[in-house]
């Protein structure tokens, strides 16, 4: 994310902790990171992992949208994004969520269109984890999809549902890529 969002995110992520009541020490231990990189995150740091902010939301039951812009949603009968509108999440060079329902109330999941270029890559390598179901649908390009020990390429109009307890990640393989992703809670 640019500075000043990651500086934003950062001061609404310890306000949150600290209006529950809850530590830094144990918030890190409900994300399983160190206390230093969780201290990382609420001093804007360290970009905070898309996985890290659905378990806060998860853990504080509060809504994306909330802790990325500090609104909240109004919509609850639908929303219409319009094309190259959303909010921008960037994990890190190459790699960018956008959010294309982020002004839906109570959502029941949450769709991403998301872009990889190739030769980006996950800098710290990890696969991640979350609660609930996912979905990847190819837009554009090739997805290299790693599920556990297996990696699975999937191309344009590709799509594969799975389980996000398995550790997972995505990069594009050969080209860039473009796809959306929905997780469902």
């Amino acid at each position: 994310m640019p500075a000043e969002i990651t500086n934003e995110v950062a001061e609404r992520l310890r306000g949150l902790r600290e209006a529950c009541d809850v530590t830094a020490e144990g918030l890190a231990a409900t994300l399983g990171v160190p206390v230093e990189t969780y201290a990382g995150y609420e001093d804007g740091s360290v970009d905070i992992p898309i996985s890290a902010l659905y378990k806060v939301v998860s853990e504080f039951n509060v809504d994306m949208t909330e802790l990325l812009t500090g609104k909240t949603p109004k919509l609850d009968t639908y929303c219409v994004v319009r094309a190259g509108q959303g909010i921008s999440v960037d994990r890190y060079a190459g790699y960018e969520y956008k959010s294309v329902a982020f002004n839906f109330l109570h959502r029941k999941m949450e769709p991403l269109i998301v872009h990889l270029d190739h030769g980006a890559d996950n800098p710290d390598k990890k696969l991640v984890t979350h609660s609930g179901q996912e979905f990847n649908y190819v837009i554009e390009g090739a997805l290299r999809l790693t599920l556990g020990k297996k990696d699975i390429i999937l191309n344009k109009g590709d799509c594969c549902y799975f389980d996000p307890k398995i550790p997972h990640g995505q990069s594009a393989y050969g080209q860039n890529a473009d796809f959306l992703t929905v997780i469902l809670e």
